[in-house]
């Protein structure tokens, strides 16, 4: 992994900013790995605490994937990347109840809509 990837960028924001994040990524995972200091899982269904965003960092044809075991998680949100739309597999999240956002960053809407984070809270 590069860390000068923009995933790694969003992540360090989002770990500056109080977020828990815990990285999805069978390869690292197998390799007993971390990423940024955070072990990595291979699946969301390896997470056994309660998953408030899944913030998606692949192609558009593999997000419906995600968003199906994201369902079975019973995540609060799916946030896909800039570039990443799946509008089928958006639909099908909103039908679950979950909150989706698609084609944005967070690492720029959260401080340019002002919405709280985790640190902000304390």
């Amino acid at each position: 992994t590069k860390e000068t990837m923009p995933v790694f960028g969003v992540m360090k924001f989002l770990l500056s900013e109080g977020y828990t994040c815990i990285p999805v990524n069978p390869r690292i995972a197998q390799e007993g790995g971390q990423i940024l200091g955070q072990n990595a899982v291979a699946s969301l269904s390896e997470i056994k605490t309660k998953i408030d965003i899944v913030d998606i960092f692949m192609r558009s044809d593999r997000v419906a994937a995600v968003v199906d075991e994201a369902i079975l998680m019973q995540a609060g949100c799916i946030w896909t990347q800039i570039g990443v739309q799946d509008d089928v597999a958006a639909q099908k999240a909103i039908d679950a109840g979950l909150i989706v956002v698609q084609n944005r960053c967070p690492a720029i809407d959260i401080p340019t809509m002002s919405i709280s984070t985790p640190r902000a809270r304390l």
